[in-house]
């Protein structure tokens, strides 16, 4: 029998962080969270990148751009000179907490009436410079007003930007405009400083969005709990201050506050919050209840299991915001791709400034306007965003309906999968067997076979030998004493009765024990190709009793299996029952293939042979896939709130046990991948065609701020779409 345990797997190794290279990682240095208030774009991460990672003692820096995070790796108490060092940048940078960080920092409040009178003026520069028939000292006096009340955070920004040596939108937006002053466009520099700062601030409002996807989840837990008195009375409590083991009511139509065990009362529990499930699930005593999710019918008293940080709705949250820190393969790609655009751009501009003019006779007022416009265009802003929004609208996709997906690489390798490696009991099955034949062998009496057997069965944690307990029905106090018990991975278990070792295992131990004779063979064949897994009790003179047992099919693995193929996805199915039943069990819900009597160590080979075949899933509930779920590339827990280690060590968690969920992921991961390579063209697109249209003469600078914020709205939109999958 295979050892059944609470765990699903085994944790893979995360991605490597990014480490400046003239550093060594620190294995006693300590891990701090700073949040960066003005976070917004990559052109803030750059600036901090610059600062810190030369510093000694920092060998880690994390950005997380979705929830204006900044972790860093350091030696021993450097907190406060890092902080230090990032108070000059004017980033409102300040030391956090995982609990402090609950709710992202809000855009900077903007001072709209400040900007609508910017751009009143910057469009009155512009009505006037036509009324007149070019400069006069009303046009510039009003683009010198628009400027400062739109744009004066942005030379702000800027300068800092220029005394670090970096070149970030700000840095290159305060350039081109003074660069348009000089040259006398002062109303169109009026008019692109006012576009500029209305974009950004129409942007970090878009950004919001997928920075609340995940934390309006917290909303959906009661900031109280009723809990039960010591003198008995019912008393409303703050739910953080609520106790382990504390006895809380709930009313028809609440939402449970709090993780616990149902102790008194029955009712329909809507748990979709958390699992996805569009049913209510029926609750009622000894039944788990989980934190945000909605009591609709009866009342329910349950006692507290988990504290309020420490629920399952808690530990989604925080996983799914470590998922967002996390880079995608797509977003290191361009990332790596946008370190060198910018600088490659700006030399551009300044090469189409000096050379056209030195040595081809070009106007000098007609080529710097051209390089303006191409600093305007340089920032990769648009390019840049569109990875970190369109993951982080997948994984919120994904968490509302009950699949959480632990990093963004996840995300995208799942559209690769080929092969599904699924293991029976739990995941195709229903992991609750029942016996269906029970036979006496070499004539012992049937009372003291069911004792002995029992006794065994009650120790072992695994579905068959529960199964094998409680149809048996041996009261507690007749149970037999056994000694030195031990589990048997893969075959079954052992133990000394009375002085006499006994074993209740498989017929893959049978074997290894050489008890197995025709006679034996020959029944065990046909009760096996019935679907059905044969556990027998062995004693010193041989097998003494057989007991068949069946496990029911989930009524949705047939169609799961059914999506997944339609997907282009095989499937193989990895037991340690015996074939017959494994190859009973595939035909019945339709799997490629079937291999049965498999240790641990044999289901890690199986999925080890698919690697040459392409992306590798591994679907899992126990201990005993662990070793297969982490060769995979992509492990999947089933039924994650019913274990306490799922979250933690799974690539994705299926929060129910729904298999069809698998199929859902790799759709969302085709899906995802689409919208992400529709940003990453439309972005490098449009700057295309606005540098051939510079390079041409036929772009101003207005136009340039459209095409690079106009584009990264468009691409924020996008990835926002992912939120309606």
């Amino acid at each position: 029998m295979e050892k059944r345990d609470t765990g699903c797997g085994c944790e893979k190794p995360k991605e490597p962080l990014q480490q400046p290279s003239n550093n060594t990682v620190n294995p006693d240095g300590e891990t701090s969270l700073f949040s960066i208030g003005k976070m917004d774009c990559p052109t803030e991460e750059s600036l901090i990148r610059a600062k810190l990672s030369n510093i000694q003692g920092i060998y880690r820096l994390d950005f997380n751009l979705v929830q204006r995070i900044l972790t860093v790796g350091h030696k021993p108490g450097m907190e406060q000179s890092i902080l230090d060092v990032l108070a000059p940048l004017d980033l409102d940078a300040r030391l956090a907490t995982w609990e402090d960080t609950e709710g992202a920092p809000p855009a900077a409040k903007a001072n709209w009436w400040l900007l609508g009178a910017a751009a009143i003026a910057a469009l009155a520069s512009e009505l006037v410079y036509w009324l007149q028939g070019g400069n006069t000292w009303p046009v510039f006096v009003l683009a010198l007003v628009a400027i400062a009340g739109g744009g004066l955070s942005t030379y702000k920004k800027g300068w800092i930007a220029l005394k670090n040596l970096n070149l970030n939108m700000n840095a290159l937006m305060s350039i081109a405009v003074t660069g348009a002053i000089l040259i006398g466009h002062w109303p169109e520099a009026a008019m692109v400083m006012v576009l500029f700062t209305l974009a950004e601030l129409i942007e970090a409002k878009s950004l919001d969005r997928a920075r609340n996807a995940i934390r309006e989840l917290l909303n959906l837990t009661p900031e109280t709990a009723t809990m039960r008195q010591e003198d008995g009375h019912w008393h409303e409590t703050d739910a953080k201050q609520v106790p382990l083991g504390a006895i809380v009511r709930v009313r028809p139509g609440e939402r449970i506050a709090l993780d616990g065990e149902v102790i008194k009362g029955n009712s329909a529990v809507n748990q979709a919050p958390i699992t996805g499930e569009s049913l209510p699930v029926d609750k009622t005593a000894g039944d788990e209840l989980f934190a945000g999710t909605i009591n609709e019918s009866g009342a329910l008293e349950y006692k507290v299991t988990a504290a309020a940080n420490d629920a399952v709705l808690a530990r989604i949250i925080h996983a799914v915001e470590e998922a967002q820190g996390s880079r995608a393969p797509t977003q290191r790609l361009v990332d790596q791709f946008a370190h060198w655009y910018t600088p490659l751009v700006f030399a551009v501009a300044l090469a189409t400034a000096l050379l056209p003019p030195l040595f081809f006779g070009g106007a000098w007022m007609e080529w710097i306007y051209r390089a303006l416009v191409l600093l305007v265009i340089a920032c990769p802003c648009a390019l840049v965003i569109a990875t970190p929004v369109t993951i982080v609208s997948g994984l919120a996709a994904a968490t509302r309906h009950g699949t959480l997906i632990k990093g963004g690489a996840y995300l995208e390798q799942g559209r690769r999968l080929r092969w599904i490696a699924l293991d029976k009991t739990g995941t195709i099955t229903h992991g609750k067997p029942e016996v269906t034949d029970f036979e006496p062998w070499c004539g012992t009496q049937v009372d003291k076979v069911k004792v002995m057997t029992a006794s065994l069965a009650s120790r072992s944690d695994h579905p068959v030998s529960k199964a094998i307990a409680e149809y048996l029905n041996v009261k507690k106090s007749n149970l037999e004493e056994v000694e030195t018990f031990e589990a048997l991975a893969g075959r079954g278990v052992r133990g000394e009765i009375a002085g006499k070792g006994y074993f209740l295992g498989n017929h893959r131990l049978v074997e290894e024990l050489k008890v197995c004779s025709p006679e034996l063979e020959l029944l065990l064949g046909k009760l096996e190709s019935q679907g059905k897994t044969v556990v027998m009790l062995v004693g010193e003179s041989g097998v003494i009793a057989l007991f068949a047992v069946a496990d029911t099919v989930k009524e949705s693995s047939r169609q799961a299996i059914e999506e997944l193929h339609g997907l282009g996805v095989k499937t193989l199915m990895l037991t340690g029952d015996n074939q017959h039943t494994a190859d009973a069990i595939a035909r019945e819900v339709g799997i490629d293939r079937a291999e049965g009597n498999l240790l641990p160590e044999d289901k890690l080979q199986q999925v080890e042979s698919l690697a040459g075949h392409g992306r590798v899933g591994m679907v899992g509930d126990g201990i005993n896939d662990a070793p297969a779920l982490a060769r995979a590339d992509i492990g999947f827990a089933m039924g994650a709130t019913g274990t306490d280690t799922a979250i933690e060590t799974a690539d994705v968690a299926l929060m129910d046990d729904n298999l069809g969920k698998i199929a859902g992921f790799i759709r969302l991961s085709r899906t995802t991948a689409h919208i992400l390579w529709q940003n990453i063209i439309l972005a490098l697109g449009i700057k295309a065609i606005f540098l051939v249209l510079a390079f041409a003469g036929e772009a101003s600078m207005w136009m340039a701020v459209f095409a690079d914020m106009g584009t990264s709205l468009l691409v924020v939109f996008n990835g926002l779409r992912l939120m309606r999958k």
